[in-house]
């Protein structure tokens, strides 16, 4: 295996750090629709325990930023903007589809960490260990989100499209700008 270029990884901890203060972004506007509009205390908890995850991981990459002095995306506002909006808007559509939100992102995600490990090598071990435990994060959550009652059943099925191609294009364009 090649050695991995700096560049890389630091597009790798930028597109990490906001892919993680998304998930926070996105559970946040669930929790702001919870706490006003919808009223599921089960949820509720569902959504802060996935959140608290999601936290973990956000900080990690942050410490990771501050260490090897990468420039954040600069479309952070953007993104955070975007994430409550989707936590919010999923949420008032009602149960199946917060927890689709959710599932539909960690697919993405998962993907997306799997592709980072498999280029990561032995020089980045550390970075490949959180980023392997980060992406069983993701998977628990996304299958707690089939478990709630996520579904691409019917008009569902445009939704997942929708939350999908809206993630993927974050990341593009978070790795480079």
């Amino acid at each position: 295996m090649t050695k991995i270029n700096k560049k890389k990884i630091e597009e790798f901890i930028r597109v990490d750090n906001t892919g993680e203060r998304g998930a926070i972004k996105i559970y946040e506007g669930q929790l702001l629709a919870l706490n006003t509009f919808v009223k599921d205390e089960n949820l509720k908890k569902t959504i802060e325990d996935m959140k608290e995850h999601e936290k973990e991981h956000c900080e990690f990459f942050e410490n990771e930023i501050k260490k090897r002095n990468i420039q954040p995306t600069k479309f952070l506002p953007l993104w955070d903007l975007l994430g409550v909006g989707l936590g919010f808007g999923s949420t008032l559509l009602g149960k199946k589809a917060a927890m689709l939100c959710t599932a539909s992102v960690e697919e993405v995600i998962d993907k997306h960490y799997l592709n980072q490990i498999n280029q990561l090598d032995i020089s980045e071990k550390d970075l490949k260990k959180k980023i392997t435990k980060f992406r069983q994060d993701e998977i628990n959550h996304k299958d707690i989100a089939y478990d709630e009652g996520a579904t691409k059943k019917g008009p569902y099925f445009l939704l997942d499209k929708i939350i999908k191609t809206g993630s993927k294009i974050a990341i593009n364009i978070s790795e480079k700008i």
